[in-house]
């Protein structure tokens, strides 16, 4: 993780100071942002690779933060917040973060969420697949993470396109959930299988009526699969 650089924003100075000096302790380069103003503002100089974001903050809280940084990267995002239900959670993975942690958290188990995110990220840019999946009204490619419907550039966050894409590249087959977190987030992801049912959720609300040749099935009981019928 040599010249990894972290962005970490939140309004509690003593969380900061903290995750700076045991980030910096294993090797990171370490930024802090007291509020999510001067957050999103380093973000852009900055130029982080992994994001650790509170929620309430001054001036701009971390849902905005988390919207706009979507807006213009796919650089990963971990949610760091005292709030725990599972709206809050549900919220921020439609936002597109890439994993939540709720506060008292335990530092062992936050630096293992870094790396994992961190390791999966490194993964795609060494690796980059060009190949490009079709279907009726709907291309898909994960090189340049773009999603067209119907000829339209549709935005998409990172980890619904790439779900999107394995569904689609492996079609009419059934993937547990389990299955899908190894496959999609990776196998040392630490989140939890409604993960995955926040995704399709949200991926079938933007697909919806584009093509009646295909559509994203449950499988009761099983998981899902992408099912093409014509």
């Amino acid at each position: 993780m040599l010249d990894t650089k972290i962005l970490v924003i939140d309004d509690d100075p003593g969380v900061t100071d903290f995750l700076k000096h045991h980030f910096e302790s294993e090797g990171y380069k370490v930024r802090t942002a007291p509020n999510g103003v001067e957050g999103l503002t380093f973000f852009k100089i900055y130029e982080p690779d992994i994001v650790i974001l509170d929620l309430v903050m001054p001036k701009k809280d971390g849902w905005q933060v988390c919207r706009e940084i979507r807006e213009i990267s796919a650089k990963p995002i971990i949610i760091l917040s005292a709030k725990s239900d599972t709206f809050d959670k549900v919220l921020a993975l439609e936002l597109g973060a890439d994993d939540f942690v709720t506060k008292p958290f335990e530092i062992k188990e936050l630096s293992a969420r870094v790396k994992a995110v961190l390791r999966r990220t490194l993964s795609n840019v060494k690796a980059p697949k060009d190949e490009v999946v079709r279907f009726d009204n709907m291309e898909i490619s994960l090189q340049k993470y773009e999603l067209r419907l119907m000829g339209k550039s549709i935005d998409l966050p990172p980890k619904e396109l790439e779900l999107l894409y394995f569904l689609a590249s492996n079609y009419n087959r059934v993937f547990t959930r389990d299955q899908l977190l190894d496959k999609v987030w990776g196998f040392d992801y630490l989140g939890d299988s409604r993960t995955v049912d926040v995704h399709v959720k949200r991926l079938r609300e933007k697909l919806d009526g584009v093509s009646p040749k295909w559509t994203i099935k449950t499988v009761w009981g099983v998981g899902y699969k992408f099912d093409v019928t014509q």
